[in-house]
């Protein structure tokens, strides 16, 4: 039967495509256009059916559309006024894609013509990915409350593209997170809680396609209910099998989610949904001499409207679709400063408070990327007891005191005793800091100490892009090199890098292929290239580090010592402090001590309840000799793999640049 209109038969109760008892509901939220049209498209790529949403209520569009079904394939047009200098460019011949799709048949592609005025715009139909109606209808998902205690950040394609035991087809996609090996790597390194970097339909930046250059990251969003296709070809569903696997195996499944910007850029960029549906709802604008201009506290060309009550309302259903439809237990929030925005930042606005308070949202592991580029837009500290943050301040103070600089021994201990002075308010627990040495946007842990200056030449700018400052060392040689002692150095300083992660409180983090010693030849902003640079190099993995970091994970999980969610005092209670800074003379530091600005070696002497863990962090090139302050000390673990720990009476000889951890049986 062919599809017809039902008269005043839509609902604006549900935005999107909802399959109902009669037909196909379309809902689409817009305050300015004056019509909008449901298109329908056959397998051919050809429209044959347009049907204007006749029920207007509320700044709803709603139309019932009986005869079709689940795998019916729809884009949106729209009309009304067009005058750029007030954010307004409605086009007719602009198809657009439902902000509340949930399956798109391609992927976004760049062309001039998205962007062309109306008066020399043609149609843009073969160019727009066409959204597919889904049924829906999965048994609802609860997320897994369950506190993290290692997180893994990891990039779909490239942590997938080259592993030996996914077949190549699944290659590059969320299935192939499914395979046996690869679950298997995850538990081998005790990780509880793996971190997708988006997932959400995204397009090229706009300068990217004239370099043969393409987005590896996702981090350009235009379609947010939808999994890319590249990432899921056969669907959505390929998301909720991947987390049920996960679940199944004892690991939770969060989405890098990017609510502050889309892929539509700028006011030369594609109209695609949101700019050609509403532009002055969903996105930010400031008025210069009568004018409108889009706010780009975002560096990426717009900001996302999150005080509006329509995108608030977006972003709520888009987060709830993706824990109760496919699966997933939280989000990490990129550039989360921007869901509080009004216009300045402000940790109690109501898109925060939202999330906060959804019965949904708030059993969920949530985590904030606490800064964005705009002013005033640096938040750590500021987002609540609900949320865990990242933490840059753990970053570049560890990586300052190993790279050697001065004064440094004082930010060490406040580092790896859990950042309280910013997360110890309102009731947070350490746990709060997610702690990281590297993650996607910087150097990998190997180019960490491997070279002294970013070298992002691969991505057409002339290595402009990209973080200048670093707190990098090559030790001794800029780049890779066929010299043993410099190699072994290197690996000694990032086996030293990530015992001190994992000796931290608060929660650490690592990012894929760290813990297989991996490179990205310098490049500390790989987001364009989708290639061996980033794809991880699983047959060139250093086996003996992979063994190291699932090790050194396993004896924080034993020693409530390290791990436990409380807050060092230092206070004597029954005569035992939970933690003693010592001087390697063997001494408790004093003033003095802490204000030596050469100060490198330092002791974290632990205890909670009867376990008992004595810590020494030696950055110097020679082995020290520390004196204990007890006998009776065994090795628990230790970084360097070259030389052993000396224990005599007494004392224990820490090697060159090590991380020594000592343990006392319990009483």
């Amino acid at each position: 039967m062919k599809p017809e209109l039902v008269p005043q038969g839509g609902s604006v109760e549900k935005l999107g495509a909802t399959v109902t008892a009669e037909g196909v509901n379309f809902a689409v939220y817009s305050e300015s256009a004056s019509v909008i049209w449901v298109c329908l498209f056959d397998e051919q790529d050809k429209e044959i059916e347009r049907f204007e949403l006749d029920v207007h209520q509320d700044n709803v569009h709603a139309g019932l559309i009986a005869n079709v079904g689940p795998g019916a394939r729809y884009g949106l047009r729209a009309d009304g006024p067009y005058d750029p200098d007030q954010a307004l460019f409605f086009d007719p011949n602009k198809l657009l894609v439902d902000p509340y799709a949930r399956h798109l048949d391609r992927v976004f592609v760049r062309s001039p013509r998205l962007r062309l005025a109306r008066e020399d715009a043609v149609d843009t139909a073969d160019l727009v990915p066409k959204a597919i109606v889904t049924a829906g209808g999965n048994e609802v998902a609860h997320p897994r409350k369950k506190s993290p205690s290692l997180y893994y950040e990891l990039n779909v394609r490239g942590f997938t593209m080259r592993h030996p035991s996914v077949q190549g087809p699944l290659r590059g996609s969320v299935a192939a997170l499914t395979t046996r090996r690869v679950i298997d790597h995850f538990k081998h390194l005790g990780v509880d809680t793996i971190q997708l970097m988006p997932t959400a339909a995204w397009i090229d930046e706009g300068h990217l396609p004239q370099l043969g250059l393409t987005n590896a990251w996702g981090y350009n969003p235009v379609a947010y209910f939808s999994v890319d296709p590249r990432l899921a070809p056969r669907g959505p569903q390929e998301m909720r099998v991947m987390t049920d696997a996960y679940r199944k195996a004892g690991i939770s499944v969060i989405l890098d989610v990017v609510y502050n910007h889309t892929g539509e850029g700028d006011s030369q960029g594609p109209i695609l949904s949101m700019m050609g549906l509403d532009p002055q709802t969903y996105y930010r604008w400031v008025d210069v001499d009568g004018k409108k201009h889009l706010v780009n506290d975002t560096g990426t060309g717009n900001t996302l409207r999150c005080d509006h009550p329509a995108v608030q309302r977006l972003v709520i259903e888009s987060l709830r679709y993706y824990v109760e439809e496919l699966g997933v237990s939280g989000f990490r929030f990129d550039l989360a400063t921007i869901l509080g925005r009004e216009p300045g930042f402000n940790p109690e606005a109501a898109m925060l408070k939202l999330i906060k308070a959804d019965p949904v949202l708030s059993k969920c592991i949530l985590v904030a990327e606490p800064w964005d580029p705009g002013p005033g837009g640096y938040g750590l500290g500021k987002f609540g007891k609900e949320f865990a943050e990242h933490n840059d301040t753990y970053r570049d103070e560890i990586r300052a005191f190993w790279k050697g600089e001065n004064g440094k021994i004082g930010a060490l201990a406040g580092k790896v005793a859990g950042s309280s002075e910013i997360f110890d308010v309102a009731g947070r627990k350490p746990s709060a800091g997610v702690n990281m040495l590297a993650v996607h946007d910087g150097f990998t842990l190997r180019d960490l100490v491997t070279y002294h200056d970013k070298h992002n030449e691969a991505n057409g700018e002339n290595n402009r892009d990209g973080h200048n400052h670093n707190s990098s060392w090559n030790c001794g040689v800029e780049g890779e090199t066929d010299d043993a002692a410099i190699n072994h150095a290197r690996k000694r300083d990032v086996r030293a890098l990530l015992a001190t992660l994992f000796m931290s409180r608060g929660t650490p983090l690592i990012q894929q292929g760290d813990e297989m010693y991996r490179t990205q030849q310098g490049n500390n902003n790989a987001y364009a290239q989708d290639n061996e640079i980033t794809w991880v190099d699983w047959e060139g993995a250093d086996g003996a580090l992979v063994d190291f970091v699932g090790a050194i994970n396993a004896f924080r999980k034993a020693h409530p010592a390290i791990s436990h969610d409380h807050w060092l005092s230092g206070q004597d209670r029954n005569g035992v402090k939970d933690v003693v800074w010592l001087h390697p003379d063997g001494r408790e530091m004093n003033e003095g001590d802490w204000n030596d600005s050469s100060a490198s070696v330092l002791g974290m002497h632990l205890r909670y309840k009867d376990d008992e863990v004595l810590v020494w962090f030696n950055r110097r090139v020679e082995p020290v000799v520390a004196r204990l302050p007890a006998d009776d000390w065994a090795i628990g673990i230790q970084s360097e793999d070259g030389s052993e720990v000396a224990l005599t009476e007494g004392t224990a000889t820490l090697p060159p640049r090590s991380v020594v951890a000592l343990v006392r049986p319990a009483e």
